[in-house]
C-alpha cells in the first residue's frame, strides 16, 4: 500500500512540475518584428504546400480515380 501512496505522489509531483514549467512560459506570441515575420513566412508557405502537395495537384485527378481505388 505503502509503494501505491509512492507511485501516485511521483506521479502527482511530476504533473505538477509540468504544469508549472507550462504556466511559466506564458502565452504570448512573439512580440518582435523579426520573429513575426519568420511566422507569417511559415503560415504562407504552409498554404502553398497545402495547395500543391493535395492529391489533384499531385495525380492530376482525385483520390478514388485511380487505378488502386478501383481494383477491387
Amino acid at each position: 500500500m505503502v509503494e501505491l501512496g509512492i507511485l501516485f505522489g511521483l506521479l502527482a509531483g511530476a504533473a505538477l512540475f509540468m504544469i508549472v514549467i507550462l504556466l511559466r512560459r506564458g502565452r504570448s506570441r512573439t512580440q518582435n518584428a523579426e520573429g513575426l515575420l519568420i511566422e507569417q513566412a511559415r503560415r504562407v508557405q504552409a498554404g502553398r504546400d497545402k495547395g500543391s502537395f493535395n492529391a489533384l495537384a499531385v495525380h492530376n485527378t482525385t483520390p478514388t480515380m485511380t487505378d488502386e481505388y478501383r481494383r477491387s
